[in-house]
C-alpha cells in the first residue's frame, strides 16, 4: 500500500492552489525569487539553515529539492503569490515515514508576507493533502520556543500543541528547544466534515 501511495504521489507534481497562492514545483527559473527572501537573516533565524550568501548557494538548495524529488524522497512546495506570480516562499514534508503514516511539514516565507496568513494558508492545503492523498494518520510540525510566528500559524492550521522536546535539535552551536504541534486524521476529518 505504502509503494503505491509513493509511486501514484510521485507520478506527477501535485500543484494545490487556495485563494491567493499556488503551491507547485521548485525551478531553477525560481533562483533569483528564492534568493530574494533566503538572503535575508531574519527568514532563517529560527531554522537549521543560514542565510543564503550567493545565488550559487540558491541554485544548488534548488538542484537538491529536484534531486529530492526526482528520487521521490520528498516533495516541495514552492509558494507562489497569485497577485505577483512571484515565488515567495516554499512548504514541503521534511519527513516521511510511510510505514508509521506520520509526516511532518516545514516552511519558510519571505519576511515581506510575514502577518499575512500565508503560511497558514500553504499549511492548510498541505495538510489537506497529506491527510486526502498521502494516507497519513498524523501531520506534525515543530518551531524553536521563541518562533511565536510559526506557532501561531500552526495553531491557526487546527494542530494541537504537545509539549517540548527538551534540546530537540542542535543547531548553529547549540540545543534547541523545541514546541511540537501535530493533527491527527480522525481531528482532520471532524473539522472538514460537510
Amino acid at each position: 500500500m505504502a509503494f503505491l501511495v509513493i509511486d501514484k504521489l510521485f507520478s506527477d507534481f501535485p500543484n494545490l492552489e487556495t485563494e491567493r497562492l499556488k503551491l507547485r514545483k521548485i525551478t531553477l527559473d525560481d533562483v533569483e525569487d528564492m534568493y530574494s527572501y533566503c538572503s535575508n537573516e531574519e527568514v532563517p533565524k529560527y531554522s537549521s539553515w543560514n542565510a543564503h550568501n550567493s545565488l550559487a548557494e540558491t541554485k544548488e538548495t534548488i538542484e537538491r529539492i529536484i534531486n529530492q524529488w526526482e528520487n521521490k524522497k520528498l516533495v516541495h512546495w514552492g509558494i507562489e503569490y497569485k497577485e505577483n506570480r512571484k515565488l515567495i516562499g516554499t512548504i514541503e514534508f521534511v519527513t516521511w515515514d510511510t510505514q508509521h503514516k506520520v509526516a511532518e511539514i516545514g516552511y519558510a516565507l519571505s519576511h515581506d508576507f510575514w502577518g499575512r496568513g500565508i503560511a497558514t494558508e500553504a499549511a492548510t492545503e498541505v495538510i489537506k493533502f497529506g491527510f486526502n492523498n498521502m494516507n497519513l494518520v498524523r501531520i506534525q510540525a515543530k518551531c524553536y520556543i521563541e518562533n511565536i510566528g510559526s506557532a501561531r500559524v500552526m495553531e491557526k492550521a487546527k494542530m494541537s500543541f504537545e509539549g517540548v522536546i527538551r534540546k530537540g535539535l542542535y543547531v548553529k552551536g547549540k540545543h534547541q528547544d523545541l514546541k511540537m504541534y501535530s493533527i491527527i486524521s480522525e481531528e482532520f476529518y471532524l473539522l472538514h466534515k460537510s
